[in-house]
């Protein structure tokens, strides 16, 4: 059987009022029919109750092994995943919006399974489909062989653009900002009861954006400006593509350990400054792998290489912008972490020649901090705290690069 389910459109095979039925429409979940539960005992079975039929496909990924099921385009409102996923054999699920036009169902599998068969059935009056997938268990040697995406490489890119050698800005032209709301889509980011990280920390980007274009002297850009999965590599190459300036990348993560809370700015290093920054970035990561992007690909070392030289000219710009930023949030009141400068590998500030930030609001784990996040005068006092620091690195980074021309 083939490592790949693809099933398109379906319509041909309908009659009668369902060709009436706007196929265009956004399908919607029913929670009440979708479960995922076992089926035998070493099988799962998949149900999703969908109010019309779409394409979608299926296929399998490893380290982690996951199970991958895309549609066009889903509204999963209503959906717990308390009450969808009812069997062990599966150890998380996330679904949400992937990319434009195309939402995700990841299963994170416990142990190796495979797709017995993938069945759509659609009612004939009602045009309403129920998706049934029957999972079995297999050797990890037959896993292995049949797992892989449907896709090229870079699928997530931005597609390539005729640009001009980059100028270097003598302060004659605006100072170009790529806002990087963390997470987005399928990928949550950290969760509390009633808010999670990728709608607060959206919801922070367009304010700061909106509060640098009033200011002046900015151009301003989002990695993503609605709620769509945006994979890591991608909101680097955006950032490329867009001839940034300055990469802001924003978060308000959620820490078991220890009593973290306050902001903190983080740059780029692979040592990370303390524990609690690398589970961070190892976190961050993982995300990107359990969305069921495939990072099988081996590194280039003779990149890595000249990626390292280039990274010799943006550092110092990098920790400059990274003070100047943690700065200006603690003179509008913070609270700061108590180590507010660290650095941990994360890979979303790996850009080379772009100065890169990812700046942490505070932790959702933190009472004290998610009631500040959720405030709006409090994200208006960061948001102004982070433009000061934008305008002093602007102004000294002028100088600093004049001088190094003399």
């Amino acid at each position: 059987m083939s490592r790949i389910f693809i099933a398109f459109a379906l319509v041909l095979a309908l009659a009668g009022s369902v060709f009436a039925q706007d196929f265009n429409a956004l399908a919607r979940i029913d929670p009440t029919i979708s479960r995922i539960e076992d089926d035998g005992p070493a099988g799962v079975q998949v149900r999703l109750g969908l109010s019309q039929g779409v394409p979608y496909r299926v296929f399998t990924l490893q380290d982690p092994y996951r199970m991958v099921v895309d549609f066009k385009e889903v509204d999963w409102s209503g959906l717990s995943r308390d009450t969808f996923l009812q069997t062990n054999r599966i150890s998380g699920v996330q679904f949400g919006a992937y990319v434009p036009g195309w939402s995700r169902l990841v299963l994170q599998l416990g142990a190796p399974l495979a797709v017995e068969t993938a069945d759509m059935r659609v009612d004939g009056s009602t045009g309403a489909a129920v998706l049934s997938l029957h999972l079995r268990g297999t050797d990890f040697d037959s896993f292995a062989a049949s797992a892989g995406a449907p896709r090229n490489p870079g699928w997530d890119l931005p597609e390539p653009a005729q640009t001009p050698q980059v100028v270097q800005r003598d302060g004659g032209r605006p100072l170009r900002v790529m806002l990087d709301p963390g997470h987005g889509g399928l990928d949550p980011g950290a969760e509390v009861p009633g808010t999670n990280e990728k709608t607060l920390m959206l919801t922070f980007a367009r304010e700061l954006r909106e509060l640098l274009l009033r200011t002046g002297g900015y151009e301003v850009l989002l990695t993503r400006a609605d709620d769509h999965f945006v994979s890591l590599e991608r909101r680097i190459a955006l950032a490329h593509r867009a001839g940034a300036d300055v990469f802001i990348s924003l978060h308000a993560d959620s820490l078991a350990e220890g009593q973290a809370h306050g902001a903190a700015v983080y740059t780029l290093s692979d040592d990370a400054s303390d524990v609690a920054s690398q589970k961070l970035a190892e976190r961050h990561d993982r995300n990107d792998l359990i969305a069921g992007i495939d990072l099988s690909g081996s590194d280039d070392q003779v990149a890595d290489v000249l990626l390292d030289l280039a990274r010799q000219e943006t550092r110092p710009r990098t920790k400059a912008l990274a003070q100047a930023l943690a700065d200006g949030m603690a003179q509008q009141g913070g609270p700061m972490n108590r180590r507010p400068i660290r650095t941990a590998s994360f890979s979303v500030l790996k850009a080379a020649d772009i100065p890169s930030v990812l700046v942490e609001l505070g932790f959702l784990s933190s009472p004290r901090d998610l009631k500040n996040i959720q405030d709006p005068q409090w994200r208006a006092g960061m948001a102004r705290g982070l433009v000061q620091g934008l305008d002093q690195w602007q102004q000294q980074d002028l100088v600093r690069r004049s001088l190094i021309g003399q």
